[in-house]
């Protein structure tokens, strides 16, 4: 059982409402946890990279983050349990971005949803997945946040993402950081770069994790409460 934001507000703050879901995807159920405290003027999808999931720890923490500072969050699997065991549709981004599309759309036609900006923010092979579905026509997407991400694989629609884009890599993961930095020459949106020193690609080091989730707040807080 996945574990609720609850006790990560103070007495004052509204309580989150947290909620397990089962996003359709086209003949698809998905499973996923909204959580939505009173009033968020944002909802970040979480978009995990491979061999992750809807339990990962660390987007789980990220996801606390924002969850304190107002936003909601939807955490959820993008592929069903049978779909994971074919290891190709881990890698498919043009597949995984497709399910993210049909997620949000899900989404937006929640009533908890209706009003509320919306951004992205991906891990790994994720981000592709997020910076491809951002860039879809009509994607209407706010801003998107990639840690540790593989934007180069979503290189074909780079140039076509629209939407705020923060890039976060390790300092020490050196091959992911120059992706990052190739990748983020191809961006035609507001973007930036954010190294974390002394983190390597999961932000296992301490303090690391907690410096790119207030990277990713700052810049969620900043696009999607205009």
């Amino acid at each position: 059982m996945y574990p609720l934001h609850n006790h990560l507000h103070s007495t004052a703050d509204p309580p989150a409402r947290n909620e397990e879901v089962r996003p359709g995807a086209g003949a698809v159920r998905l499973a996923g946890y909204l959580t939505v405290p009173e009033d968020a003027p944002g909802i970040v999808v979480f978009v995990h990279g491979s061999g992750s999931s809807r339990h990962s720890p660390r987007n789980r923490h990220v996801a606390s983050v924002l969850n304190d500072a107002g936003l909601g969050t939807l955490l959820f699997d993008l592929l069903t349990p049978e779909e994971e065991l074919d290891r190709a549709n881990v890698f498919d981004i043009g597949l995984l971005a497709g399910r993210l599309g049909e997620v949000t759309r899900w989404l937006r036609a929640q009533p908890r949803a209706a009003q509320a900006a919306l951004g992205y923010f991906g891990a790994s092979t994720g981000a592709a997945a997020a910076l491809w579905a951002a860039a879809e026509p009509g994607a209407g997407i706010a801003a998107v946040v990639s840690r540790s991400g593989r934007p180069d694989l979503a290189r074909p629609r780079l140039a076509a993402v629209t939407a705020p884009t923060l890039l976060i890599a390790g300092g020490r993961d050196d091959v992911v950081l120059d992706l990052n930095r190739r990748a983020q020459a191809e961006l035609r949106c507001e973007n930036h770069l954010a190294v974390v020193p002394g983190a390597t690609h999961l932000f296992e080091e301490p303090g690391t994790l907690d410096a790119a989730a207030g990277l990713a707040r700052s810049w969620f807080i900043s696009h999607l409460t205009q």
